[in-house]
């Protein structure tokens, strides 16, 4: 399980295909001192398996499922991405449940300075608003996020200096593709009231 806070932005330096499978290496600093082979690690919110293990860099095997249905597909050499390791039990819970596994993809619609902030506007597909309300939580490429406002189609957050400072968004532009993982309590509601919206049809 992971929160949301992003840890630090690694740098992908090397990309290779193997068959069914596609490996990155990611060059990183400060995640290193408790990772091991076979932790996990959310990059760019999609919990990976760490497979190998070389001094500031670490590897990562993706499935042909994981490069469809997320951006990770779509990276290239020299990407900056969002790094975060699992929650520890012992520490404080600063964003919201994440549990690594992306439900769809958003693009970026807009993204703009106002004063001393940043509006970001992401289009989403039209399955997702079932799960969107003003002021609930998203995670955008692994980052807890409060949605500001909804419109048809798009839903906007506002994202203060540390976090465009300290993720990829720094190097967000528009059009860019963006992982989208809805809050689960959403989503375990939902399945428990299914039966008995079903039963009212």
């Amino acid at each position: 399980m992971f929160t949301g806070i992003i840890e630090e932005t690694g740098q992908i330096v090397e990309i290779a295909d193997a068959g069914q499978f596609r490996s990155i290496q990611v060059q990183g600093t400060s995640i290193f001192d408790d990772l091991r082979l076979g932790s996990s690690i959310a990059v760019n919110g999609v919990c990976l398996t760490v497979r190998s293990i070389r001094s500031n860099v670490f590897s990562a095997e993706m499935s042909r499922e994981t490069l469809d249905r997320t951006s990770l597909g779509s990276l290239a050499r020299g990407r900056i991405v969002n790094l975060e390791r699992p929650m520890r039990a012992d520490s404080r819970f600063g964003g919201h449940i994440v549990q690594g596994h992306v439900d769809g993809l958003g693009r970026i619609d807009k993204f703009d300075r106002q004063g001393d902030a940043w509006n970001l506007e992401i289009a989403y597909p039209a399955s997702a608003s079932r799960y969107l309300v003003e002021k609930g939580s998203i995670a955008v490429d692994g980052i807890s996020l409060t949605v500001a406002s909804l419109g048809s189609g798009v839903f906007s957050v506002a994202i203060i200096p540390h976090t465009f400072e300290n993720t990829n968004l720094k190097m967000a532009r528009t059009g860019d593709p963006v992982n989208l993982e809805f809050d689960v309590l959403a989503k375990y509601v939902e399945n428990l009231i299914k039966p008995y919206a079903v039963r009212n049809h």
